[in-house]
């Protein structure tokens, strides 16, 4: 990827995509492409070939998928393994078939098996059973790594797997229905400072162990891995820290200010007990995350009341 390069953003209003572009902008990057899903559907095989064929695009970063939280992936199983299979084998194919030099591909740390070995390696994909909350989305983007592997073996293609741990900060959405942990945290602990509820009720058992990874340090290493990663091998995207629910739902509150109680629902799912991504393969390319924890929750918190209602109009479209 050069100065002048051609780069297309696919999923640039999104947590992941939104961050990538500022930081690529931020570089002095001009060239940069971008189409929201009224402007170009990616599960339209037909529209992405088309688009691809005529904008002559150079690298892509491939950050759109229908992403969610626990509920969100017990609700809407079908609607996750569709959409993130369409999305990437469209986008994928016709990078391929357009000639683009060179394609990043955003996974999950979800694609590890329930009980892989902590902290997980990339090499312990495909060793176990999934984690059944989220094993649509898992399988999903388990297909979209094999895919660009594939391509890379039979055709050449420089594609390049990324797999992020749990991700956070601006740009992120709050609806408590839909969202991953750390936001919706945020929101539930807002919510109720601002009524005066006694209480605000956990999932689970507060005992899971999860990694966050601020969103702009995600997108520092994506455009580092573009640079300097040329492998096939996956690369997986962290700090190499984790922190239980339950320390993190009291460093959310201590940060909202609310001075209420947390309640467990022990009726919820914990999802898998522990996460947390080994980094050695990304730390031998010379880099590591910079975002202490603390500080990233403040940030998203004061992104969040600056723009906490923009989410919701995003969500409903």
């Amino acid at each position: 990827m050069h100065q002048d390069s051609r780069i297309f953003v696919a999923g640039h209003r999104g947590l992941v995509g939104s961050a990538i572009l500022r930081q690529l902008a931020a570089e002095g990057h001009a060239n940069l492409v971008t189409r929201t899903r009224g402007e170009l559907d990616l599960t339209d095989q037909a529209a992405v070939r088309a688009f691809f064929d005529r904008e002559k695009i150079d690298c892509v970063f491939l950050a759109a998928a229908r992403v969610g939280g626990i509920l969100a992936n017990e609700r809407q199983g079908a609607d996750f393994i569709r959409d993130n299979l369409l999305i990437q084998t469209n986008v994928i194919d016709a990078a391929w078939r357009a000639g683009v030099g060179k394609l990043l591909f955003l996974g999950s740390s979800c694609i590890y098996p329930r009980l892989a070995e902590q902290p997980m390696r990339e090499d312990a994909l495909l060793t176990g059973a999934l984690e059944p909350s989220n094993k649509p989305y898992a399988v999903a983007k388990i297909a979209g790594i094999t895919m660009c592997q594939a391509y890379r073996k039979q055709y050449g293609f420089n594609a390049i797997c990324a797999q992020p741990a749990n991700l956070y900060g601006p740009g992120d959405h709050f609806e408590p229905e839909s969202s991953h942990v750390l936001p919706g945290l945020i929101r539930r602990f807002h919510d109720a400072k601002m009524a005066g509820a006694p209480s605000v009720t956990l999932w689970g058992t507060g005992t899971p162990r999860r990694e966050f990874l601020y969103v702009d340090d995600m997108a520092d290493a994506c455009i580092h891995l573009m640079r300097a990663y040329d492998g096939g091998e996956l690369i997986n995207l962290g700090t190499g820290e984790d922190i239980t629910i339950r320390d993190l739902a009291d460093l959310v509150r201590e940060t909202v200010g609310y001075t209420g109680r947390i309640e467990q629902d022990l009726s919820k799912p914990d999802g898998h007990p522990r996460k947390v991504v080994d980094v050695t393969r990304l730390a031998a390319t010379g880099w590591r995350a910079r975002m202490p924890l603390d500080e990233g929750i403040r940030r998203t918190y004061a992104w969040f009341l600056e723009n906490g209602a923009a989410p919701y109009a995003a969500a409903a479209e």
